[in-house]
């Protein structure tokens, strides 16, 4: 399946800068930061920043999987691919099927917020109207639907400017709440210890709550088709995305500790950045900060779309669904009938969410479901990484750690948080979640049946990948696949 690199889609479009901007995008850090924040600091308090470190630390390993996986099979569907070539064919369908739904669910979760902020600057007794909400919501959604319809450049175009003004936003107010000082509290290394968890279980919901700031960052391997020299940049981006927001992860949260009181927090709940920027620069602060987290989300619709469309793409393609999702545009170079689809169902759901009348629990409890088909998908990775590299762990230390060790640490910690949040979720979000998931096996079991090649995969060996495929680039022949100059280690 490595030979199916670049059919269809346009080819060596984004660059290493485009494919980091779009990682950070991915994981919508000014976005991550208003909707949980509040959420994060309810579960563990003044523990929030040890929470996101040491849930950083089994992201990394997540993320050294993909980087690793991205060198010896490039492949729009990423873990759809890899998971399939590596532990089995119906695991890799239900991986990809996972980033599917979670993906069409943010879509709607995320695009209702846009809405309610876009209005906010306008007038904010309108962002609490849910109808005008969601019509600007879906206004942004079929704007973005467009933007990745026409193609990638115009993709990452879009994406530098949204995520540029974001994160400029972001950094100039990191900087201005280091010299704040009408502070609520005074800073305490110890917030980054253990000593704030209130026990194994208080750890495990701060875990569940902070280990899903990160999500989105690996867009980039659904890129991969489309980016130039993929097997190095499109992993390496993807552990630079997680680095960049991790630090604005930190950065926030603790501002938010020190300058806020615990009443200002509860009170504010998702828009508390609003509330740190106001109290940072009365006036002008919280304003700004609402335009990042508007540009946020919307940037990170954009990523969302990528990832679900390139992955419908590469299942239409290999006919583990429909063919006709692995058409792409003659001009654009894009899947255009699984953007279409994709636009046609989240339509519906947004008019199906404000029917349903209770937007917020719906919403809320699809965003809690979101997080166990994460976990299912990421965790499948970092066990893939391992079984395609076995027979190269133990050829150097580097490759034991990065390619071993690390993703295998973070995979068990992916499938401890889908263990735990079981038992802290609502009956709606397990439904949503696990009902979600045993949706995709309809299609698996139907696909399966028509005989699909997926499901008679050549099995992924780093050893006959790295030796076999890779020539030096100056001696490439039309059938071998050049070394693009990365050695196997980290």
């Amino acid at each position: 399946m490595s030979s199916n690199r670049g059919r269809g889609l346009q080819a060596n479009a984004l660059g290493t800068f485009d494919t980091v901007v779009m990682a950070v995008a991915g994981s919508a850090p000014a976005y991550s930061l208003a909707a949980t924040t509040a959420v994060l600091v309810g579960a563990v308090g003044l523990a929030s920043p040890a929470a996101l470190l040491y849930c950083a630390i089994p992201m990394l390993g997540i993320a050294l999987a993909f980087s690793y996986l991205g060198r010896i099979d490039v492949n729009a569907g990423a873990s759809y691919s890899w998971v399939g070539r590596t532990l089995h064919p119906f695991l890799g369908f239900i991986s990809g099927w996972a980033l599917v739904i979670s993906a069409t669910i943010f879509m709607v979760a995320g695009s209702l917020p846009a809405g309610s902020m876009t209005l906010a600057l306008f007038d904010e007794s309108l962002a609490d109207d849910t109808a005008l909400s969601t019509v600007v919501g879906a206004a942004w959604f079929l704007v973005m639907l467009g933007v990745v319809l026409g193609g990638a450049r115009l993709t990452v175009r879009a994406q530098l400017v949204m995520s540029g003004v974001e994160l400029a936003v972001l950094a100039l107010f990191a900087v201005l709440a280091l010299f704040h000082t009408d502070n609520a509290r005074a800073f305490d290394w110890s917030w980054f210890g253990f000593g704030h968890f209130d026990g194994v279980s208080g750890f495990a919901s701060g875990a569940l709550v902070a280990a899903f700031y990160y999500w989105g960052w690996d867009v980039t391997s659904n890129l991969s088709e489309e980016t130039r020299n993929s097997r190095r940049t499109t992993g390496l981006a993807g552990l630079i995305g997680v680095g960049i927001v991790f630090l604005l992860f930190e950065v926030f949260t603790v501002a938010v500790n020190v300058i806020l009181s615990d009443r200002q927090i509860s009170a504010n709940g998702a828009n508390v950045l609003g509330a740190l920027g106001e109290e940072i620069w009365p006036g002008w602060g919280g304003k700004l900060l609402i335009v990042s987290v508007m540009l946020s989300t919307i940037a990170t619709l954009e990523t969302t779309l990528i990832q679900v469309t390139r992955s419908l793409f590469a299942m239409g393609r290999d006919r583990t669904m429909p063919a006709a999702l692995g058409r792409v545009h003659r001009t654009w170079n894009t899947p255009w009938v699984a953007i279409t689809v994709v636009g046609g169902v989240a339509l519906v759901m947004f008019v199906a969410a404000n029917a349903l009348g209770s937007v917020g629990e719906i919403l809320a409890d699809a965003i809690s479901a979101i997080g166990l088909q994460i976990a299912v998908y990421y965790g499948l990775a970092g066990l893939a990484v391992v079984v395609a590299y076995r027979k190269m762990l133990l050829r150097s230390p580097a490759n034991f750690l990065f390619g071993g060790v690390w993703p295998l640490l973070g995979a068990l910690f992916m499938f401890w948080i889908f263990v735990e949040s079981l038992g802290e979720l609502s009956g709606a979000a397990i439904a949503i979640g696990l009902g979600g998931l045993a949706a995709g096996l309809v299609p698996m079991f139907w696909y399966w049946r028509q005989g699909s090649d997926y499901y008679r995969p050549a099995r992924l060996d780093a050893t006959r990948t790295v030796v076999t495929e890779y020539v030096p680039a100056d001696r490439a022949t039309a059938g071998s696949v050049a070394h693009e100059g990365l050695p196997t280690d980290f």
